[in-house]
């Protein structure tokens, strides 16, 4: 496909405020764990985070005038839930993070559970969300899931679950050292062409539906881009915006390369 030589400057999306009491609270709840670690010069850690929460703690730090001295950090590169650590020079903390590892002990050929039966059986432990980072389940080791979480949820899981759906199971708390490096997800990364960066023509092309239908879904409440509900088909779209569409998918737009020549946008995305 080709493409305009003429660089196209990167538009970005700016900080959408809180909409809930709830994001009210975690955001001032960032800014009271960043004041106590700077002020004190000792590192402080918030719980787990989904991607939606991390961008507020982020405007939180921002508010609070806290630039350096944070990282997010959710126990695997690749990881999706993560925790915000604020690390002030010259401070140390050991990370809270810990890892179990979950083997099967199923039949040959029973069906091995799924992320979300391991998500309940976790749940059913009374398990608050915020201390559970990713479930991981590598394809080079069928039968076993990791689980990250906050330390006293660790040591519940491994005291306490016995079992994933109708599977029994082991539990091993594993060291630092001993959580192995997983495959990367591998994400079929798509390129397509649009009149404009409408909210309407960018989910077209990625459901690779009409336009019509594409205004339909946002009309009906289906769409969210960065986890906020999006209800205006003339709505922008920016590189990095994440777009769930529900009973669809979710997708991430990675990339505005430029024009083709044809003069329509390039886009390039990927279905989680």
């Amino acid at each position: 496909m080709a493409r305009s030589i003429d660089p196209q400057p990167k538009a970005a999306r700016g900080f959408i405020p809180a909409r809930t009491d709830e994001e009210r609270y975690l955001m001032r709840h960032i800014e009271d764990l960043a004041r106590t670690a700077f002020s004190r010069e000792i590192a402080r850690y918030s719980d787990f985070l989904s991607d939606r929460e991390q961008d507020l703690a982020r405007a939180a730090l921002g508010r609070a005038g806290v630039q350096e001295g944070f990282r997010f950090d959710g126990g695997w590169p690749e990881a999706e839930r993560k925790i915000l650590c604020l690390e002030p020079e010259f401070s140390y903390a050991e990370s809270p993070i810990r890892c179990v590892r979950l083997q099967c002990r199923a039949l040959a050929g029973a069906a091995l559970p799924a992320h979300k039966d391991y998500l309940g059986s976790l749940m059913g432990l009374e398990l608050k969300r915020e201390a559970l980072g990713d479930i991981v389940l590598p394809e080079d080791q069928p039968g076993t899931a990791y689980v990250f979480a906050l330390e006293p949820a660790a040591q519940l899981i491994c005291r306490e679950l016995f079992q994933a759906g109708h599977t029994e199971l082991t539990t091993e708390l594993l060291e630092p050292g001993e959580v192995p490096a997983f495959p990367a997800a591998q994400r079929e990364m798509r390129s397509a062409t649009v009149s404009s960066l409408r909210l309407d023509a960018v989910l077209a092309a990625m459901l690779r539906c009409s336009r019509g239908m594409a205004s339909e879904l946002i009309a009906a409440g289906r769409v969210e881009i960065n986890h906020l509900p999006a209800d205006k088909p003339h709505a922008p779209v920016y590189e990095g915006d994440v777009f769930t569409v529900r009973g669809k998918g979710r997708f991430g737009l990675t990339a505005l390369p430029g024009k083709s020549k044809k003069d329509r946008q390039i886009i390039e995305f990927f279905q989680y």
